[in-house]
Protein backbone atom coordinates (compact mmCIF):
# COMPACT_ATOMS: atom_id res chain seq x y z
CA UNK A 1 0.00 0.00 0.00
CA UNK A 2 3.17 2.01 -0.08
CA UNK A 3 3.41 2.69 -3.71
CA UNK A 4 6.55 0.45 -3.90
CA UNK A 5 7.98 -2.67 -4.91
CA UNK A 6 10.59 -4.14 -2.29
CA UNK A 7 12.81 -7.03 -3.56
CA UNK A 8 13.93 -9.33 -0.64
CA UNK A 9 17.29 -11.40 -0.07
CA UNK A 10 15.26 -14.51 1.05
CA UNK A 11 18.95 -15.95 3.00
CA UNK A 12 19.30 -13.22 5.28
CA UNK A 13 15.73 -11.63 5.27
CA UNK A 14 16.63 -8.21 4.20
CA UNK A 15 15.70 -5.34 1.51
CA UNK A 16 18.25 -6.23 -1.14
CA UNK A 17 16.31 -2.93 -3.27
CA UNK A 18 12.98 -0.90 -3.02
CA UNK A 19 11.54 0.10 -6.60
CA UNK A 20 9.52 3.76 -6.52
CA UNK A 21 7.42 4.80 -9.31
CA UNK A 22 4.04 4.16 -8.85
CA UNK A 23 1.61 6.81 -7.59
CA UNK A 24 -0.79 3.93 -6.04
CA UNK A 25 -0.84 1.14 -4.22
CA UNK A 26 1.07 -2.05 -6.07
CA UNK A 27 -1.65 -4.77 -6.65
CA UNK A 28 0.59 -7.74 -8.49
CA UNK A 29 4.18 -8.52 -9.37
CA UNK A 30 5.41 -11.03 -11.71
CA UNK A 31 8.77 -12.22 -12.86
CA UNK A 32 10.03 -12.69 -16.46
CA UNK A 33 10.85 -16.45 -17.20
CA UNK A 34 14.45 -15.84 -17.46
CA UNK A 35 14.10 -13.70 -13.80
CA UNK A 36 15.25 -10.55 -15.44
CA UNK A 37 12.49 -8.45 -15.54
CA UNK A 38 10.34 -7.68 -13.18
CA UNK A 39 6.62 -6.27 -14.03
CA UNK A 40 4.80 -4.41 -11.34
CA UNK A 41 0.85 -3.12 -11.65
CA UNK A 42 -0.54 0.00 -10.12
CA UNK A 43 -4.03 -0.21 -8.65
CA UNK A 44 -5.47 2.82 -6.99
CA UNK A 45 -5.41 6.11 -9.12
CA UNK A 46 -2.31 4.57 -10.99
CA UNK A 47 -3.82 1.69 -13.26
CA UNK A 48 -0.14 1.68 -14.96
CA UNK A 49 2.36 -1.43 -15.44
CA UNK A 50 5.91 -0.40 -14.91
CA UNK A 51 8.76 -2.89 -15.93
CA UNK A 52 11.76 -2.86 -13.86
CA UNK A 53 15.49 -4.86 -14.83
CA UNK A 54 15.58 -7.39 -11.52
CA UNK A 55 18.87 -7.01 -10.87
CA UNK A 56 19.50 -3.32 -10.84
CA UNK A 57 16.10 -2.29 -10.09
CA UNK A 58 16.31 0.20 -12.98
CA UNK A 59 12.71 1.30 -14.32
CA UNK A 60 12.70 0.13 -17.77
CA UNK A 61 9.01 0.89 -19.30
CA UNK A 62 5.72 2.14 -17.89
CA UNK A 63 2.95 0.71 -19.59
CA UNK A 64 -0.86 2.34 -20.45
CA UNK A 65 -3.79 1.11 -21.56
CA UNK A 66 -5.84 0.10 -19.02
CA UNK A 67 -8.61 2.67 -17.50
CA UNK A 68 -8.89 0.72 -14.21
CA UNK A 69 -6.60 -0.80 -11.68
CA UNK A 70 -4.40 -3.33 -13.21
CA UNK A 71 -4.80 -6.82 -11.07
CA UNK A 72 -3.12 -9.09 -12.39
CA UNK A 73 0.41 -9.85 -14.58
CA UNK A 74 1.59 -12.90 -16.50
CA UNK A 75 4.59 -13.52 -18.66
CA UNK A 76 4.44 -15.77 -22.04
CA UNK A 77 7.15 -18.53 -21.64
CA UNK A 78 9.03 -17.00 -23.81
CA UNK A 79 8.77 -13.79 -22.08
CA UNK A 80 8.08 -11.87 -24.61
CA UNK A 81 4.68 -10.86 -24.12
CA UNK A 82 3.11 -9.65 -21.04
CA UNK A 83 -0.61 -10.12 -20.22
CA UNK A 84 -2.35 -7.59 -17.85
CA UNK A 85 -5.82 -8.16 -16.21
CA UNK A 86 -8.22 -5.23 -14.76
CA UNK A 87 -11.13 -3.90 -13.00
CA UNK A 88 -12.04 -2.34 -16.52
CA UNK A 89 -13.00 -5.68 -17.74
CA UNK A 90 -10.04 -6.06 -20.14
CA UNK A 91 -6.80 -8.36 -20.52
CA UNK A 92 -4.64 -6.48 -22.53
CA UNK A 93 -1.55 -8.28 -24.80
CA UNK A 94 1.97 -6.07 -24.36
CA UNK A 95 4.29 -7.05 -26.77
CA UNK A 96 7.50 -6.51 -24.78
CA UNK A 97 10.47 -6.85 -27.53
CA UNK A 98 10.79 -4.84 -30.93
Amino acid sequence: MDENVCLWDVSTGKPLRILIGHTGDVESVSFSPDGRMLASAGGDEDWTIRLWDANTGKHRRTLTGHTWAVKSLCFSPDGQTLASGSFDCTVLLWKLVP
